[in-house]
Order: structure tokens, then sequence, then C-alpha cells
């Protein structure tokens, strides 16, 4: 494919590319270009946020160049503070350790991972040293960094903001420089810190990379972009069953930009999605059931995705239980000598809540359902004898057992 064919296949639905004639540039040498993705190993799992700029990874590979995934096992200890409005909680070696051995094998679901570069940045952050650091911080200012918004709302809000955190931006810009990138991806968030890697690599005297961002994918609430510590992702390597049914909870807006972003969808084609189904051409229950579908089979298979559908169809369209349950194993001694509990306590066991005032708070909004009855009674102490089926809302349901 000549440069010209591969600038618009590369860049045709990116919101900034700095420059185009950088890459096209790039291009005409001839030779594969190093394509930088870097994911800060802070949960164990990536989620379909994660995977918009991963397969534009893909485009990149397909055409032979290069990718190089750089597993943040270094920066993980700072934590981003892309985006955020109060500093991160630091990781522990361990944790971070933990987290980045999945990485590889859900990479490997959009990627040939065996073609890429796996780096992990501690490789150079680790043997920069101090003075290695201050000549590093000595290539930007501080007014400079305090630029960037999240920067600049919390310094206007007298939100502290940790030394730590003013050089996360210049040790990932560091990452660059380390495996010489012509072109990093990742989403909107991340581009200042990509930007600032530009000014970076020429300050040491490197040829600057290519900067390409998409927009975040919003999370299941529609509104926040997705995220684990919101809880409103879909992780790459859930249950088929479990994907499906998160992917037909999202709020009907946020359809459209999950096609442009998970199907590849043009911006002209999401906006007459969005304009069919607002006409009622389409509905909205069967865009998003073929939407499930299409997400599933990529991650898993398309039987997978057919069985998943049949069992979304059995339990919320026609009210009845899962075919296969998930077990929880309630404590014999947190009965009562009657056998009975108290339903909150029972919630909590569960793992449905995370204290009394939360399972209090399903069962008044009538989320809570034990045997396919309603629990309204915050005061109820049912007998278990093991088989009970607890629900609460519409996807968590566990069958009881007693554990002696």
């Amino acid at each position: 494919m000549k440069p010209e064919e591969q600038l618009n296949l590369l860049t045709g639905d990116a919101i900034l590319v700095e420059t185009r004639e950088d890459l096209l540039a790039k291009l005409k040498k001839g030779r594969p270009l190093r394509i930088k993705y870097g994911a800060d190993p802070s949960a164990p799992d990536l989620h379909l946020g994660h995977s918009v700029p991963i397969r534009k990874l893909r485009r990149f590979q397909e055409l032979g160049h290069q990718i190089v995934f750089i597993i943040g096992d270094f920066t993980a200890r700072i934590g981003d503070p892309s985006g955020r409005s109060k500093t991160r909680p630091m990781l522990s070696p361990e944790q971070i350790e933990q987290n980045a051995r999945t990485y590889a094998e859900q990479v490997d679901r959009i990627l040939d991972v065996d073609r890429c570069e796996i780096r992990y940045n501690s490789e150079w952050l680790g043997a920069l040293g101090s003075a290695g650091l201050f000549e590093l911080a000595s290539h930007y200012t501080v007014a400079r960094m305090l630029e960037r918004d999240d920067f600049a709302k919390r310094l206007a809000e007298e939100s502290p903001i940790s030394m730590v955190e003013l050089f996360y931006p210049l040790i990932q810009a560091y990452d660059s420089v380390a495996i010489e990138a012509d072109v990093e991806i990742g989403g909107s968030d991340q581009t200042f810190n990509f930007l600032m890697a530009r000014d970076i690599m020429r300050a040491y005297g490197l040829e600057p990379q290519v900067v390409m961002t998409w927009d975040l994918l919003v999370g299941t609430d529609g509104r926040d972009k997705m995220s684990k510590s919101l809880g409103n992702y879909i992780g790459i390597a859930e249950a088929a069953q479990e994907m499906y049914g998160k992917l037909m909870s999202i709020p009907d807006e946020a359809m459209g930009q999950y096609h442009r972003l998970l199907l590849d969808y043009t911006q002209e084609a999401e906006r007459e999605l969005m304009a069919d189904i607002a006409q009622g051409r389409q509905h909205p229950k069967q865009v998003k059931s073929a939407l499930a579908k299409e997400v599933v089979a990529f991650y898993h298979s398309v039987e997978a995705a057919e069985q998943a559908e049949a069992e979304f169809e059995r339990v919320f369209a026609q009210g009845q239980l899962p075919s296969e349950l998930e077990e929880v194993a309630i404590p014999a001694g947190k009965l009562d000598g009657e056998g009975r509990i108290w339903i909150v306590d029972l919630i909590v066991l569960a793992g449905f809540a995370a204290s009394n005032g939360e399972a209090r708070r399903f069962i008044r909004q009538g989320a809570v359902r034990l045997n396919d009855e309603q629990v309204s009674d915050e005061t109820l102490n049912p007998a278990l004898n093991g088989g009970e089926v607890l629900q609460v809302g519409k996807r968590r349901i566990v069958r009881l057992t007693l554990e002696q």
C-alpha cells in the first residue's frame, strides 16, 4: 500500500493527528514504523475502552509496522493523574506484578502478540537514576506543566498536587525516548502527555513521534469514560454472557459511539444509525443486540455470542433463571439456632453489598428477591436450608449453599 493510502487508512477516524505531514514523511521512509502503546497495570483487566486504541494498533500491524506494547510497571507505582481530581494511591510492587501478568494474554485477543515487542518501562526508568531524572526534568518548565487541564483545575480549587504526579508525564514521555517511537496511540485524555513526548524527544536529539488519539469510550452508565475505578467497565476477558449482558445495559444514546469506536462506523454512519433509532426505523433493543453479538463474537466466538443472546432472552425477556447459577456458600455459624439469618447480613455475605447501608438501599429500591419473591422488609430473617436463590438487581443472581 502506498504511503498516501496508508495515511488515509490509519488516520481516517482519529480525532487528533499531530501531524499528518510528519506521519506521511515517516511512511515514505519505507521501513516499519515503531508504534508505541502503553498501559499501566493499575488493574488486572483491560476493558473495551482500552480496546479502542489497541484495535487501531491492529491496522498498523497488518500493514507491517512494529507494535511496541509498554507495560508501565514503573509508572504504575505513581499512577496516571490524567483526568483525576485527586492523587491516585500508589500500588505495591506485588499488586503491579499480579496485574501485569494478564495483559499479554488479553492483548492477544486483538493483536498478534508474538509479533509485538512487549517491554516493561522499569527496564529504563529504573536505571535512569537521580542524575538522569534531573536531566529529564530540566527539559520542561513548571509553567507549561501547569497548563495541563487537570493540574490547572486542581490548582484553582486548591486541591493538592504531589511532586510525583508532576513527574508522571515526564517519565511517560521518556518511554518514547527509550524505544525511539515513531508514533504513539491512545485516548484523548493522553493528549498532553503524548505532545510533551514530542518536546522531550527533540531535547534528546530524536525525531519527534507522531501523536494519534481517539475519543474515550463511555462506560455502561453512558456518562463517564469507561473505567475500572468507576465500575462502569466491560472487561475484554469477561465471560461471554457477562459481556453480552453489560452491552445490553448501555443507554440508547451511547449506541452510536459504541458502533463507531468498537465496530469502526464512520461518523456519518453513526449519525444515520442514531437517526434511524430516533425515527423508529430501527428498534434500540435489536440494534443493541446486534452490537453485543458482534463484540462478543470478536472476543469469544460466534457460537458463544449466540448462546449469550439466547440466555439473555431466556432470563430477561421470559423472566426465567439462568441455566447455570453461581453458588455462594453461607457459613452455618452465621445462622441462628433456628437456621435463620438477617436479610441484610445475607446480602453482604453473598457479596452483593459492601456494607449494611448499601444492602438496605437495595431493599428499599425493590432490587432484592429471595426465591423469586421481592423483599421489602429490612428486618426479614429467612430460614435457610440451602438451594435458595438470591437476586439483587437484574443480573446478579446466586444459589445459596450452607457451609458446615
